[in-house]
């Protein structure tokens, strides 16, 4: 369903209803309207002022860019939504990304506009030579309010090839790449998460977390393309949270894993705040099954699903029991596991996952990176590892993912999962098991993050290793655990402690840096 479509006519039928509600402020469907006109007459006076505007990218067929800078989810979420209407392409770019990269993405892709209060990023783009307009959010609303409204055009429907939106790569193993979204590309999408992930009409969401996250964005998209209601907040505050979905009656959330763990644990000191809660949405494969656990021990009444999809692609499957590991596949999605030739393998072999989706976007921008993201079929891969076994996929982490030790496929993510219930159920050195809430073994403390990764081998070719974030760890009691959770080729041969482990913006832990810092020495060996 269109989003501009469903923003007019619940304007006009349900006028009051609330499209866009933030901390600080908030839009009725109405209001929305409205304010489109206004902000889309003031991008427009930004862009036709330049003397020299950058030239967008190809992807965009000629439509000048705007891109929204800001950590306040509300404002970022109105532009992207205000803008849905015109001729226009959006972009949201995270503010917390390394300066360098936020300035090597506007000046590649030819970003036209940025609304952004951040004079560092101003200054560095002067510096680049970058002729496009940066403003700040409140200089742009000063220029909405002096345009007449009854100078403006209404927002209208657009057609289906018209770019919509750039959108980035989550930067788990690298810097973020660009692709586009066409409007047909996004109600592609919108149709197969309106038929799995109820973003039903008149439901309250709420959607914490940076607009600049696919998810968080597709969690705004998908309310208003289906005349819900999105409430968005820069962060998850457990403190505040509860009392906000109790009075706002909000029977739905979508959030990233983290957010889900934080939810759990501040439903378990207020409980009642919490249980007009209906269904929990998160994205990510392989959901720990501890978070799973704790929101069904807590909320026993609210649903979770945990769905996987690439944001280059679209929404691919879900997982709604057991540890969320096996994903069944939306039935309007194409999905293949082939070997190295690219021939399909068969059941249970790991290889690359390829993806058939409406949705899937038609290729990286140009410059952005060199991967190919659609092979010739058609069908499109962001280079996840799995397995498909009785018609069920189970991802094994992308290409950097996969250790070949002695001649066997070994997943690092089924490693590190292997651990998730080390506090718990790990297994001391002298035999015991502890129990719930407690410490494996004898004053073995609960473990932190860890990451498995793969370390060069002369004999082997590479041997698995396991990085601990913290201290204090027993090796024993590590190893103990791993020979009886895996398989003995997963178990690893190593174990080292680190302080802290490399992550991106995002909170993902980057295995590739994990894998730099044991090789040059800056970690501990258990």
């Amino acid at each position: 369903m269109p989003i501009t479509s469903t923003i007019l006519d619940v304007a006009l039928e349900r006028p009051d209803q609330p499209a866009i509600v933030g901390t600080e402020a908030r839009l009725t469907y109405a209001q929305l309207a409205e304010d489109s006109r206004t902000m889309s007459t003031a991008v427009d006076a930004l862009h036709a002022e330049q003397a020299d505007p950058p030239t967008p990218a190809a992807e965009t067929q000629g439509i000048p860019i705007t891109a929204v800078s800001l950590t306040s989810a509300f404002e970022t979420s109105r532009t992207i939504a205000g803008l849905a209407g015109f001729r226009a392409v959006s972009a949201t770019i995270d503010p917390r990304w390394p300066l360098d990269h936020q300035v090597g993405v506007i000046t590649t892709t030819g970003i036209g506009v940025v609304i952004s209060d951040s004079t560092e990023l101003a200054e560095a783009l002067a510096a680049a030579g970058w002729t496009g307009t940066v403003i700040t959010a409140a200089d742009f609303h000063a220029c909405e309010a002096a345009i007449d409204l009854a100078e403006t055009a209404p927002p209208t429907v657009r057609d289906d090839a018209e770019p919509f939106l750039m959108l980035f790569s989550s930067g788990t193993t690298s810097n973020p790449k660009a692709f586009i979204k066409t409007r047909r590309q996004y109600r592609d999408n919108v149709a197969v998460s309106s038929a799995h992930l109820e973003p039903f009409p008149g439901v309250a969401t709420l959607a914490p977390g940076p607009v600049s996250y696919s998810l968080t964005l597709y969690a705004v998209i998908e309310s208003l393309a289906t005349g819900g209601s999105v409430h968005v907040a820069d962060d998850f505050d457990p403190f505040t949270m509860g009392s906000r979905i109790a009075d706002e009656a909000i029977t739905r959330i979508v959030a990233v894993p983290a957010v889900v763990k934080a939810l759990a644990e501040a439903a378990r000191r207020t409980p009642e705040r919490f249980r007009g809660l209906d269904l929990v949405v998160t994205g990510g494969a392989n959901l720990p099954a501890s978070i799973r656990s704790s929101l069904g021990e807590v909320l026993p009444d609210t649903r979770l699903i945990s769905y996987y999809g690439a944001a280059e692609i679209g929404f691919i499957g879900d997982s709604r029991d057991g540890d969320g590991t096996w994903i069944t596949v939306y039935d309007t999605i194409g999905a293949e596991v082939r070997g190295d030739d690219g021939v399909p393998l068969p059941d249970g072999e790991i290889g690359t996952l390829w993806i058939k989706a409406a949705a899937c976007s038609d290729d990286y921008v140009t410059g952005t990176t060199g991967e190919v993201l659609r092979g010739p079929d058609g069908w499109a891969s962001v280079g996840d590892q799995g397995r498909i076994e009785n018609g069920l996929l189970q991802l094994a982490g992308r290409a950097g993912d996969i250790a070949i030790t002695g001649g066997h496929k070994v997943s690092l993510p089924e490693v590190e999962r292997a651990f998730e219930t080390f506090s718990r159920v790990g297994t001391a050195g002298d035999g015991e098991v502890a129990g719930d809430g407690g410490s494996a073994g004898k004053g073995q403390p609960d473990l932190g993050e860890v990451c498995a990764i793969a370390l060069p081998d002369d004999s082997l070719g590479s041997i698995v290793a396991l990085v601990v974030e913290g201290g204090g760890t027993d090796k024993a009691a590590l190893l103990a655990h791993a020979r009886a959770q895996l398989a003995p080729q997963f178990v690893p041969r190593r174990f080292y402690a680190i302080d802290r482990l490399p992550r991106t913006v995002g909170g993902k832990i980057r295995r590739s840096e994990t894998v730099e810092l044991i090789m040059s020495g800056k970690a501990r060996r258990l």
